[in-house]
């Protein structure tokens, strides 16, 4: 017991220095995952010391609600990639939910097949999978539980520049997408007026496929007609992606101040992958989520992990590749 929540204190201390040096790093999830890890360990443990009966009844509810957990999480995604289908453009990234959803379902068929057979070379596939599948998971959990965290803690410091990050426009008319991380914006720079600040907003976003004209003069019309004077918003207008939103606003706000400190607007489910390319593109600044529609945000949380996934792929790679290879090995 007091090993396990040595082992905790020793993680959460490693979490905080993290956290303090840079709260910006996929590395901060997975500490804190681990903190909580041990710290359940240890908890269970010390219920046993008082009663072996209630740790066995807790470690048995723990252990049920793991199916139960993945069958609810399945059904909810195969109806949340229904929604998704019927709402929106039928296209790869909105389909996430649902095919991850039956994936789910899939693998659960699959694992009773290969029981029911009982073929060895199946068997093995079906635990390369798991052991890739649970190394993806606990990936994800760290994602979802700290991006959670990232998206509730606020900065208290003064601030020379709000970014805005634009994220397509129809026609020339902001959506509602767009919109939220406008009104989102224009709250704090409202706040920080009313504190005697006075920090510049930065539209950014160039003009894409479809578009009438840049995102960055649609979004700076928008927050006018919201009342903001148009000679505290600077337009950045050759951006196509994020990473170009935040290397060239960069540029602009170095241009201006040097030793500026700036917030990023976005939308609360880009806001953690967001603060992650701001910090590799050197960015002085946190980011801050604006409102998503419901049904939009299990697809859209489910890519910005697989954007996240895919952007260190000799690692996760390599670790998958080492997975696969110890259940061939234990099968030889």
């Amino acid at each position: 017991m007091f090993i396990c929540f040595g082992i905790a204190a020793f993680w959460f201390v490693v979490f905080g220095v993290s956290f303090l040096r840079d709260r910006r790093l996929f590395k901060n999830g997975i500490f804190l995952v681990l903190t909580l890890m041990f710290a359940g360990l240890g908890v269970i443990l010390a219920v046993e010391t008082i009663s072996q009966q209630a740790a066995r009844v807790l470690v048995l509810l723990i252990l049920a609600a793991i199916p139960v957990a993945i069958f609810v999480l399945a059904v909810f995604l195969v109806i949340n990639g229904v929604t998704m289908l019927r709402r929106e453009r039928h296209r790869l990234s909105n389909l996430l939910s649902l095919l991850v959803g039956l994936g789910i379902i899939g693998f659960v068929i699959f694992s009773v097949l290969v029981q029911k057979i009982g073929w060895e070379p199946l068997a093995m596939v079906r635990w390369a999978l798991l052991g890739v599948l649970t190394y993806i998971s606990f990936l994800f959990l760290c994602f979802l539980l700290y991006a959670f965290v990232y998206s509730r803690v606020r900065s208290s410091r003064k601030v020379d520049f709000v970014v805005v990050l634009g994220s397509g426009l129809i026609g020339s008319r902001v959506p509602p997408l767009l919109a939220s991380r406008l009104d989102r914006a224009k709250q704090v720079y409202e706040r920080a007026l009313r504190k005697g600040r006075s920090p510049r907003l930065i539209t950014s976003g160039g003009q894409g496929p479809g578009e009438d004209l840049p995102e960055s003069h649609a979004m700076a019309a928008y927050l006018v007609a919201q009342g903001v004077a148009a000679d505290q918003i600077i337009r950045e207008d050759k951006s196509t992606t994020t990473w170009e939103n935040l290397i060239f606003s960069r540029d602009l706000m170095a241009g201006e101040r040097p030793q500026y400190r700036c917030l990023i607007v976005t939308n609360n489910f880009h806001a953690f992958r967001a603060a992650m390319t701001a910090r590799k593109a050197k960015v002085n600044g946190q980011v801050i989520g604006s409102p998503t529609a419901a049904y939009y945000w299990p697809t859209a949380t489910i890519r910005e992990f697989v954007a996240i996934l895919v952007s260190h792929p000799y690692l996760n790679g390599g670790i998958c590749l080492l997975i696969v290879a110890g259940a061939i090995l234990s099968y030889l």
